[in-house]
């Protein structure tokens, strides 16, 4: 396992800011502050690339760029093979003497780059054992395209493409358990995390980019414009979402499996689901079944990590 990772706040404040101020993020958009959080917790050099998304379109709007590092962008699919394409060739540049610096590698997609277009390509680069940091911005949808449903979409979700009528409460599906499935691949560490609570995320990038091999950073990352919530809510919102158990911030390093935060009082998911405009349905009285079922899939999920902590 990884040793024991502390945040020195006073020496983090006095970090280069390598995601500079000016970019056209949306207010509350909390990307870039997961962006900086990681960033702040990264002593190395880094190289990035980037899936098209949000944070690729609003940080490189031509002829500027709000990126302070060597950064990358390719195909929406494809940043996690191009990432660990500029990986092997940093490997050959070391082998051949060329080079003995400590640089780092990352590879930044949203959700639909994550859980369902680059899929294959971040599983393929993993299996290959690249050293590299691969981080989901996750907003539960296609949001840089207009609101479309992806496979990290919750059920119930209302989106252009998963609306919500008279006969369909939203999107039908439960979201895909990515976390979980980048775990499979029995690589060294995995991650999910919140920027509500930046000690925990930040002592989680440390421990990623800290390992020997490739990593996992799913972070929760509140999208005002596509969630229907007020541009000052996004970090009460990323809160509510863990204090729910909605969102678990738990790791999987080395094998082993730690919930990172245990809720006191365990809230409803409805109270998550009413702080956003895209769940406003859901309080209808014909979609009061549906309500049960998810508040019962959010619990199932919980209670089986905790068994899966307590069994190791």
């Amino acid at each position: 396992m990884a040793e024991r990772i502390r945040i020195n706040l006073r020496q983090i404040i006095n970090n280069e800011d390598r995601l500079a101020p000016g970019h056209r993020l949306c207010a509350g958009c909390a990307e870039p502050t997961v962006i900086r959080q990681i960033l702040h917790s990264i002593d190395e050099p880094v190289v990035i690339a980037t899936a098209t998304g949000c944070m690729e379109v609003s940080t490189t709007v031509y002829p500027y760029t709000a990126w302070r590092v060597p950064w990358i962008h390719n195909a929406f699919e494809n940043a996690a093979t191009t990432i660990a394409g500029v990986e092997a060739a940093y490997k050959a540049l070391q082998r051949s003497g060329k080079i003995d610096r400590d640089i780092k590698f990352m590879a930044v997609g949203g959700d639909g780059a994550s859980y369902d277009i680059g899929f294959q390509f971040i599983s393929g680069a993993l299996e290959r054992g690249h050293n590299f940091v691969y981080v989901c911005l996750n907003n539960e949808a296609y949001m840089n395209t207009g609101i479309q449903r992806s496979g990290a979409t919750p059920r119930g979700a209302h989106t252009t493409t998963s609306p919500a009528g008279e006969v369909i409460p939203g999107k039908q599906q439960w979201r895909k358990p990515f976390t979980r499935i980048m775990a499979a691949h029995d690589i060294p560490y995995v991650a999910q995390a919140s920027p509500h609570n930046y000690r925990d995320l930040m002592m989680k990038a440390k421990k990623a980019f800290a390992v020997d091999g490739p990593a996992v950073l799913n972070i929760m990352a509140p999208c005002p414009r596509g969630w229907r919530h007020a541009s000052d809510q996004a970090m009460a919102i990323a809160k509510l979402a863990a204090d729910t158990c909605y969102w678990p911030l738990y790791e999987v390093d080395h094998g082993v499996l730690k919930v990172n935060y245990k809720p006191r009082n365990k809230q409803p998911v409805a109270a998550w689901f009413r702080t956003q405009g895209r769940f406003r349905h859901l309080f209808r009285p014909q979609h009061e079944v549906l309500l049960e079922e998810i508040q019962m899939k959010v619990d199932s999920e919980w209670e089986r990590l905790l068994k899966e902590e307590a069994n190791q």
